[in-house]
C-alpha cells in the first residue's frame, strides 16, 4: 500500500522541479516514517494506559522546547555526531563553535538525498525531535523530563558560553 501511495505521489509530482533535482520519494518516505512514529507512539500511550493530558503544562512545553532544539543541533550539526551523518552527507567545512557544514550526499537515490536533508536539518529534525520528546513525556515522563534537562541545561549553557565570549571581546576592545 505504501509503495502504491508513493508511486501515485511520484508520478502526480513530475513536472514539480523541472531544472532541479527534488527528491520527492525521499520527503513521501520521510512523510510516512514520521507518520509512523506518530502512530507508533499513540499505539503505545493507549497500550500501557498511560495518560495523555488535556494540556501540557508551560513548564513541560517550556522544557521540551529548550531540550528539541539542542538535541536537533547536536544531532544535525555538532562535530561529534558527524559519523551518523557521514553516510548522507559529506563534511563542507566548519561552522564554529563544534559544528559542522555539510552537503547531502548525490547517492542516487531520492530516499538517501531525503533522509540526508532530513538530518542535516536541525529545522527540520526539530519536529521529529519534539514529537519524541513529547510522546516521552506521556510514557517516560520523569526520565524523559531527566535527559530534557540535560539538553535544556546544555542548551542554556551554550547562550552563557557565547555571552561570556561576546562579553570579553567587548571588554579587550
Amino acid at each position: 500500500m505504501f509503495n502504491t501511495v508513493r508511486d501515485r505521489m511520484s508520478r502526480a509530482a513530475d513536472g514539480y522541479a523541472p531544472h532541479e533535482h527534488r527528491p520527492l520519494d525521499g520527503y513521501v518516505t520521510a512523510m510516512g516514517a514520521f507518520g509512523g512514529l506518530a502512530v507508533a507512539l499513540a499505539v503505545a500511550a493507549r497500550a500501557t494506559g498511560r495518560p495523555v493530558p488535556e494540556r501540557p503544562s508551560l513548564k513541560d512545553v517550556a522544557l521540551v522546547s529548550m531540550a528539541t532544539h539542542k538535541l536537533s543541533r547536536l544531532l544535525a550539526k555538532d562535530a561529534v555526531t558527524s559519523p551518523l551523518r557521514a553516510p548522507f552527507a559529506e563534511y563542507s567545512g566548519p561552522a564554529g563553535a563544534g559544528e559542522l557544514n555539510e552537503e547531502v550526499r548525490d547517492s542516487g537515490s531520492s530516499v538517501r538525498h531525503g533522509f540526508g536533508e532530513l538530518i542535516t536539518c536541525p529545522f527540520c529534525l526539530a519536529v521529529w525531535v519534539a514529537t519524541g520528546l513529547t510522546g516521552g513525556l506521556v510514557l517516560a515522563p520523569r526520565l524523559t523530563r531527566l535527559g530534557a534537562t540535560v539538553l535544556t541545561a546544555t542548551a542554556v549553557s551554550d547562550f552563557l558560553q557565547f555571552a561570556y565570549d561576546a562579553a570579553k571581546k567587548s571588554t579587550e576592545g
